[in-house]
């Protein structure tokens, strides 16, 4: 008799702790389907891209103050805001400055696809074979933080003037990184998911496909990111430097046309193209695809 009253006791204790969970579950559940749903338009404006146009804003203001109090008389230092904008205008009513852009962008995202294709396998060598990362990795790591500018003088001896030393100087300023990014984000593999993957019969390219690179996205993304930094910069180095007709006239070459014509309405033009491009594709291809890295490892949650 007082097992059954015990029993029939324990019940309702029973029930009320899956009542419980069920009710966790449901809140989880609920959470997770606000925090998935798509954020409105209105708080995307206010929190990314106010705040750039705001800042932007503020620079322009402050430039034009400095022109209108006669901070700065010299125009040959610091042109008005209206000589530059007339500048932009005169590019585009020319048809040139589209061709200003492409002949840039082109050249950077060739040479960005170049890099990628050299750096994964080579970070991934790097990562996953000892002797490979004691040999290369520290020249790796100092081919980084050499200015890509320094490879200008030895391309140009090498190829000549011609797009081959471009893409020489890009390869050269952005493999480092890429290949760099991914090592890191290999060394950040926890080892559970490795003996997880080769217990499941992921072993040798088939466990570097399915768990070491999925694993390792987030430092790969982040590479990739500085890799294309690289890449810009090297171009513009090399365009600055290697100005030849037959390259076509990008933004490198725009800018340094400014500077031997002593325009600064130009140099400013060529300015805030290269910024406006730089900007353009890291909102656009980069800055999503980091998210949604980062997103589907529950690492960043939409409000």
């Amino acid at each position: 008799m007082a097992s059954t009253e015990t029993t029939s006791a324990d019940t309702p204790a029973k029930d009320n702790t899956h009542h419980d969970l069920a009710g966790l579950e449901a809140g989880l559940d609920a959470l997770e389907t606000v925090q998935l749903g798509r954020t409105p338009f209105r708080q995307v404006f206010v929190q990314k891209i106010l705040p750039p146009v705001i800042a932007i804003a503020l620079v322009l203001v402050v430039w034009q103050a400095l022109i209108s109090f006669k901070i700065v008389t010299d125009p040959s230092k610091l042109p008005p805001l209206s000589a530059v904008w007339s500048e932009i205008e005169n590019a585009w009513l020319e048809g040139k400055l589209l061709g200003y852009i492409w002949t840039s962008v082109s050249r950077g995202l060739l040479g960005f696809l170049f890099a990628l294709v050299i750096g994964t396998p080579l970070g991934l060598l790097v990562a996953r074979v000892r002797f490979v990362r004691a040999a290369i990795g520290p020249i790796l790591q100092g081919l980084q933080s050499l200015p890509s500018v320094a490879w200008v003088p030895p391309a140009v001896v090498w190829f000549g003037l011609n797009n081959s030393m471009m893409y020489t100087v890009i390869l050269l300023g952005a493999v480092p990184s890429i290949a760099n990014g991914l090592v890191s984000g290999v060394d950040q593999v926890p080892p559970l998911f490795l003996r997880a993957g080769r217990t499941m019969g992921a072993t040798g390219l088939r466990g570097t496909w399915h768990v070491v690179l999925p694993a390792a996205l987030p430092g790969y993304v982040a590479g990739l990111k500085q890799g294309w930094a690289f890449s810009w910069r090297s171009l513009m180095a090399a365009e600055i430097i290697a100005s030849f007709p037959d390259l076509g006239v990008g933004l490198g070459q725009l800018l340094e046309n400014g500077r031997n014509a002593i325009d600064m309405a130009m140099v400013f033009e060529a300015i805030l193209l290269i910024l406006v491009v730089g900007i353009a594709i890291d909102l656009l291809i980069f800055s999503p695809l980091e998210r949604w890295v980062l997103r589907s490892r529950g690492l960043l949650v939409k409000s």
